[in-house]
């Protein structure tokens, strides 16, 4: 494969410090791309254009990726001297409809929460950590990585805030509700805190994928539909339920740890019936009312 592939992903995590599973993402693109039509540094713009042809099976939005990466490697190349021209152009350019995300309503939280808080009352430590689990997760907007690799010196003393770490490496807070502190304080006391994880499991802590099968077990002791019930839903409901409640969209951004206020921005569309009646009510001209 080409170094340069190797030179991008270290200009990537050294400049924009790309998490590794996103360096790892771009690496697949740029080497299934080079096994499809050869050496991408010195690629022509005609032997480019035949990775549309390979490339007809797959999804807009898959299509849309593995071009956005190829661009920025040909932009990289050539701003680093290693190309003269950018044969980019030959690649194709669909466009994708970014589907909008599931949405939990306020009554079907209500029935997780009620069946958890109803577990969590037998102090059992598996009932106790799955409460935590949903406070967090809507309570507080958590990926999922995010959640389960949570350390123990994360947790707020007395400022209710959590430190989190996001893609990226990024820091950011996150604010902890009274009830959410509470159950963390229970689920301590029950788990030991011997170890250095909040949610710890054998040698390390609790795995994305023991977290889906919890929640989807909590769906259905709740008699919900488990296949509307994953971590990244719960964090759906969280911006959505904020956004309704009048929350700003950029401390919403701030709050999820986008980079981009236009990832933030796709949860304005369930709020629209809100903006309209906003509109019609608050706005200056809705005094002066309607003309005959």
């Amino acid at each position: 494969m080409s170094a340069a592939i190797d030179d991008f992903l270290a200009m990537l995590a050294a400049e924009r410090g790309a998490a590794a599973n996103t360096l790892a993402a771009y690496r697949r693109d740029l080497e299934g791309a080079e096994q499809l039509v050869g050496q991408l540094d010195t690629i022509s713009s005609e032997r480019l254009g035949k990775v549309a042809k390979a490339w007809a099976e797959f999804a807009p939005s898959t299509i849309a990726r593995k071009s956005s990466a190829l661009r920025q490697f040909f932009s990289f190349l050539v701003d680093e001297g290693h190309r003269n021209d950018d044969p980019s152009h030959a690649l194709p350019r669909p466009l994708p409809r970014r589907p909008l995300p599931k949405i939990l309503s306020h009554a079907e939280v209500d029935q997780l929460f009620s069946r958890a808080e109803s577990d969590a009352g037998t102090n059992s430590p598996a009932r106790v950590r799955m409460l935590v689990l949903l406070e967090l997760l809507y309570g507080s907007g958590l990926r999922a990585t995010e959640l389960v690799s949570l350390p123990v010196s994360a947790v707020p003393r007395d400022a209710p805030f959590l430190t989190v770490t996001g893609k990226g490496g990024q820091a950011r807070m996150v604010p902890v509700s009274n009830r959410a502190k509470q159950a963390i304080s229970k689920w301590l006391a029950l788990s030991g805190g011997n170890s250095g994880y909040l949610f710890p499991s054998g040698k390390g802590h609790l795995t994305r994928i023991r977290l889906y099968q919890l929640l989807k077990e909590l769906a259905v002791r709740a008699e919900l539909d488990p296949s509307k019930v994953s971590p990244h839903v719960l964090r759906h409901a969280f911006a959505t339920h904020l956004l309704e409640g009048g929350a700003d969209l950029r401390v919403l951004q701030t709050m999820l740890g986008h980079a981009d206020i236009a990832t933030t921005q796709i949860y304005t569309h369930v709020d629209s019936a809100r903006l309209v009646s906003l509109v019609n009510e608050r706005h200056p001209l809705a005094e002066r009312g309607t003309s005959d």
